[in-house]
């Protein structure tokens, strides 16, 4: 990955994280890791906990952002998750995976957010 792309996509999690800040989230972790893999956000909202992966486009010349989350990705951050909620879980907390789309167009974002995006791969 190059900076450049690097760049836009911190760029895309930071406007994703503000995004779900404002729908009344509370960012629990940005870019976590476990291993080679990680987790873009986690994020909790009365009691349950969004594992949060962000794809951020310009244009969309390569389809919908949130298409790009396929089957392997998913079973990657269904194991990150689980180290996650190995590590820092509470008893009753709940649990789903969430994606976020960001869609720069013409220096404006377009977010979309699909709670609930799939179930644990």
């Amino acid at each position: 990955m190059t900076q450049t792309s690097n760049d836009f996509g911190e760029l895309g999690e930071r406007i994703a994280a503000r995004y779900l800040e404002r729908g009344g989230y509370k960012i629990l972790a940005r870019r976590y890791r476990s291993g080679r893999r990680d987790i873009d956000l986690v994020a909790e909202q009365d009691g349950l906990i969004a594992f949060v992966e962000v794809k951020a486009r310009h244009g969309d010349a390569f389809g919908d952002p949130v298409e790009a989350v396929h089957r392997r990705k998913q079973r990657e951050l269904t194991k990150s998750a689980q180290s996650w909620i190995d590590r820092h879980g509470r008893s009753g907390e709940n649990y789903r995976f969430d994606v976020v789309g960001i869609l720069v167009h013409d220096r404006r974002a377009y977010v979309r957010h699909i709670p609930n995006a799939f179930e644990k791969a």
